[in-house]
């Protein structure tokens, strides 16, 4: 079948089909299973004007109900200056891509070197990378730089503690390359030292993966993590939420090798989940293993200040599943926003919005413990997302809320609700949403 819209002749296909030892298209497919094959045309609404087109999203947009969010479990609601925005809507930076004859464009260069520079400030590493496709996917690429940096370790070892959704990718990448993937067991809702120890122990570790704050919110401590994983000679990799790090300790304190996490916390709008932006710092010695680019400062034949791509593996593009990492590009436009968003709020203002982000959520845990209904599901230190167990209907609960316009949370078990508050709820959303849910218990209490 012809489509108008693709440019290949009936002459291309044959030639092409001849190449590969195949007389037609559906010889090529057979081995595909008919089950999952279309037999009917595309199921399109017929054409539409301009205005009309505008019309159905308008009311599709109108049919949608923003709530305020209440929400986290790796994707939060920040704000973001307006002047972030405008600027990366710019014609000029509109690109996913870096160039493919990248020192022509000096002035994304530049922007990837900032980001580079403010990212290792904000993690205490030595270098950045520019950078990974979200949180997720740069923690699988730090599992794969600790299987490559060992020269006989096959395991990697994940704290339960890590997101579960994380987790999932890094088991996909691990499946494909060989890595055995174990978990280190938590009590309490933090990791076990003593489990990690005796893994560590048994040897042949090549990574170890903890999460800060990990998947429950609480901050754990890692004091002497790095030096049991560097005894064994094994790579201490923490997963952050990026923002986080403007007050908590930084992976490069922890002692870690590599740095890795979401950076959609910084200003990155939660657009129905993505997209984001992933993460990767590590120390100098482990420059030459990370995936993705590296650009750096020199000068050119005039003296003049210039940005290069300093390290591409370029055998990325070549070797395939041989290849260290097949991470060949980096998301540039979230690099830039990310950038902006840290330029325009400097140190102070990450500071100022990790704090509201605290103290607004400590105040808001208070005030639903004081209900009676609600008590904390661990007692441990959270940042500013944290669980509770409550005795009634989470499900009925949040649709509740969802009538009143809240996202109450993420439900994480059948009685176990984690809510998350940041530097954008206002005292008054505070207040209500506290309302809201009180007077929801008072009324269960009385059809009880």
């Amino acid at each position: 079948m012809q489509h108008r819209y693709l440019p290949h002749t009936q002459e291309d296909i044959r030639q092409m089909l001849d190449v590969v030892g195949v007389g037609s298209l559906e010889e090529l497919y057979a081995d595909v299973p008919g089950s999952v094959k279309l037999k009917d045309g595309y199921e399109l609404p017929e054409e539409m004007s301009e205005m009309e087109v505008r019309n159905l999203f308008t009311a599709i947009a109108d049919f949608s109900q923003p709530l305020v969010c209440f929400a986290g479990a790796g994707c939060y609601d920040h704000y973001a200056p307006a002047v972030v925005q405008n600027l990366v809507e710019r014609s000029e930076f509109l690109t996913s891509y870096t160039p493919y004859q990248a020192e022509i464009s000096q002035g994304t260069l530049h922007y990837i070197f900032e980001y580079q520079s403010m990212m290792a400030a904000l993690t205490g590493m030595d270098i950045s990378n520019a950078s990974m496709y979200d949180g997720a996917t740069a923690t699988a690429e730090a599992a794969l730089m600790a299987f490559a940096n060992a020269k006989k370790a096959t395991k990697v070892l994940v704290s339960d503690t890590v997101d579960p959704k994380v987790r999932r990718v890094v088991d996909t990448y691990a499946k494909f390359h060989g890595i055995c993937i174990e978990t280190i067991a938590a009590q309490d809702g933090v990791t076990r030292r003593d489990d990690l120890q005796l893994r560590l122990d048994e040897g042949g570790v090549a990574g170890v993966i903890v999460q800060q704050p990990n998947r429950y919110g609480i901050v754990e401590d890692y004091e002497g993590f790095a030096d049991a994983c560097h005894a064994q000679k094994a790579l201490f990799i923490v997963n952050s939420v990026a923002a986080d790090l403007a007050v908590l300790r930084t992976p490069g304190e922890w002692g870690a090798d590599v740095a890795v996490g979401e950076a959609q916390s910084l200003g990155i709008p939660m657009t129905f989940g993505g997209p984001g932006l992933g993460y990767m710092c590590c120390t100098e010695k482990l420059m030459r293993k990370m995936p993705g680019r590296i650009v750096g400062m020199t000068k050119d034949n005039r003296g003049q200040r210039a940005f290069v791509l300093t390290l591409q593996a370029r055998e990325q593009h070549i070797r395939r599943q041989k290849a260290t990492s097949n991470i060949c590009s980096n998301q540039s436009l979230m690099t830039l926003y990310a950038t902006i968003y840290m330029s325009v709020m400097g140190r102070q203002g990450l500071r100022e919005a990790a704090e509201q982000s605290y103290a607004k959520a400590h105040w808001l845990c208070d005030e639903l413990v004081k209900t009676g209904h609600f008590s904390l599901t661990f007692d441990q230190p959270f940042f500013n997302e944290f669980c509770l167990n409550f005795d009634g209907d989470v499900d009925a609960l949040q649709a509740e809320c969802i009538d009143n316009g809240y996202l109450a949370g993420v439900k994480t078990g059948d009685h176990t609700l984690m809510l998350a508050a940041t530097e954008k709820r206002t005292d008054a959303e505070l207040a209500d949403f506290v309302d809201i849910i009180s007077n929801f218990t008072e009324k269960e209490e009385e059809n009880a």
